[in-house]
């Protein structure tokens, strides 16, 4: 396996432990793919919870940007509650898992079709 194989089984495992959901592998895998080569450099990889320049970009770049929704509250109510599933102590909170849970929260899969 490859290494970003191994990434995607270390997503799918964080998303079945920490956050008691069954991935879509699927799903999982492309949504990691369009993350791109930030999975592979330690900081990008991960989400800064606790910045809130860091939840700002992840509202901005991703939700909005590629996502298409439409700004408004729902969006840090949503980031916030996917935070909260992860586990506001998880030191690593993957990118790619992140984005998983937002999609999946706002039912954007086709998106990833």
């Amino acid at each position: 396996m490859g290494k970003r194989d191994d990434l995607i089984a270390q997503y799918a495992a964080d998303l079945k432990e920490k956050c008691g959901m069954e991935p879509d592998m699927d799903l999982l895998t492309k949504v990691t793919i369009g993350c791109g080569p930030a999975i592979y450099d330690a900081d990008a990889s991960t989400v800064a919870a606790s910045q809130p320049s860091e939840l700002e970009t992840v509202k901005n770049n991703f939700l909005i940007r590629k996502l298409a929704l439409e700004d408004g509250p729902q969006l840090m109510e949503a980031i916030d509650n996917v935070i909260e599933t992860y586990g506001r102590s998880e030191r690593n909170k993957y990118r790619a898992v992140v984005y998983y849970m937002l999609v999946k929260h706002f039912g954007k899969e086709a998106i990833y079709g």
